[in-house]
Order: structure tokens, then C-alpha cells, then sequence
């Protein structure tokens, strides 16, 4: 005659089952969050950061305006597309500004579109030179109230494909994380290149 487990022995066993599955359970639940911890540490060792800086200076006998763009982040940007507004307004040239140069400036500037900017890199995307006497004192206000009447944004990737619009004015001004960055359909310096030739 076989015998029956005891009542203690299969209260042991239960117990002992309920506990291999709440140990189970909580080494998921840490794996899980030190991957989670991981991945957050992985992003956080390559994030950029783009600043926009507008820049109006005198150096001896030249004067210039121009636009650069930093990586004041830790990782590499990739830069996707980068727009104009004047007054709040899109534009796609700068007509306004280059009417209001002398004439005979010079002009440099850089494709930004697919760049990549690494960490601590300053790029200047586009600069006007001309000799400092070449414009009146009203002439030079004119062209600095013109100057700050453009904001300039910046869609920008890290290396893990998470994408910021870093702009230099109004509600947005700073960096804010967007889903994606939109295809740009021209190069915008390159087009103002073009323009100011």
C-alpha cells in the first residue's frame, strides 16, 4: 500500500516552488533594469548638443558677420537639415541681408547637410567680409538690425538615431528631441552661396 505525502511535505514543496519563481521573477526584473541602466548610460556618453551662435566682429581693417554652429555635447552630430526664418516668417535666401552689404564682400561658407560635427567642434557655416570703412555707421546699423531679425534652427541625430531641433530664438530656443529630423530638399547654405556669388 503506497503511502500519502505528508500535508508538511507538500506544504514545503509549494513553498519552495513560490519562492524559485519569486527569485526567478526578481533576477528578470534587475536584468532588465541594468540593461535598461546600460542603454540609458550608452546614450548618455554620445549625446550632442548643437548651439547656433550669430557673430558680428571687427578685426583691423575687415569686418564680418557670420553664423557658426558648436558641439557643446559629448558625441558626434550628425546634421540632417538646418532652416531660415526672418521675422518669424520661413525664407530660403537671405536676400535681404546680402542687399545691405558693400559691394565687393567676400563670402565663405559650408555645406552643413550630412555633416558630422564631433564633440567640441565649431564649424563656421557662412561669413561676409568686407574692409571696415566700406560702410557708413548707418549703413552698419541697418545691417545689424537685419542681422538679428534671422533665427537659424538645426535638426540634428546622434549616433543612436535620436534627433534634436536646436534653434536660436523664441519658444523653442535651445535643443528639443523631435521623433526624426525632415529631409531637407536643398542645401540651404549652399544655395545662399550660390546667391552671394
Amino acid at each position: 500500500m503506497a503511502r500519502k505525502p505528508s500535508r508538511a511535505r507538500l506544504r514545503f514543496e509549494t513553498v519552495g516552488s513560490i519562492t524559485a519563481i519569486i527569485v526567478g521573477v526578481a533576477a528578470l526584473y534587475v536584468s532588465w533594469d541594468q540593461a535598461r541602466v546600460m542603454r540609458a548610460q550608452q546614450h548618455a556618453s554620445v549625446l550632442p548638443a548643437i548651439q547656433i551662435d550669430g557673430f558680428q566682429t571687427r578685426d583691423g581693417d575687415m569686418a564680418s558677420i557670420g553664423l557658426r554652429i558648436r558641439n557643446a555635447g559629448v558625441g558626434p552630430a550628425i546634421i540632417s537639415s538646418v532652416s531660415l526664418t526672418r521675422l518669424g516668417q520661413p525664407s530660403e535666401d537671405i536676400a535681404p541681408i546680402i542687399e545691405l552689404l558693400p559691394e565687393g564682400f567676400d563670402l565663405s561658407w559650408t555645406t552643413m547637410i550630412g555633416r558630422v560635427v564631433a564633440a567640441g567642434e565649431t564649424v563656421e557655416a557662412i561669413s561676409f567680409h568686407w574692409p571696415a570703412g566700406a560702410l557708413s555707421s548707418e549703413q552698419g546699423a541697418a545691417l545689424g538690425a537685419e542681422w538679428t531679425s534671422w533665427d537659424v534652427s538645426v535638426c540634428y541625430c546622434s549616433v543612436f538615431e535620436r534627433c534634436w531641433i536646436a534653434e536660436t530664438r523664441g519658444v523653442g530656443a535651445g535643443a528639443h528631441s523631435v521623433r526624426a529630423c525632415p529631409a531637407p530638399d536643398y542645401d540651404l547654405f549652399e544655395r545662399i552661396g550660390a546667391q552671394g556669388l
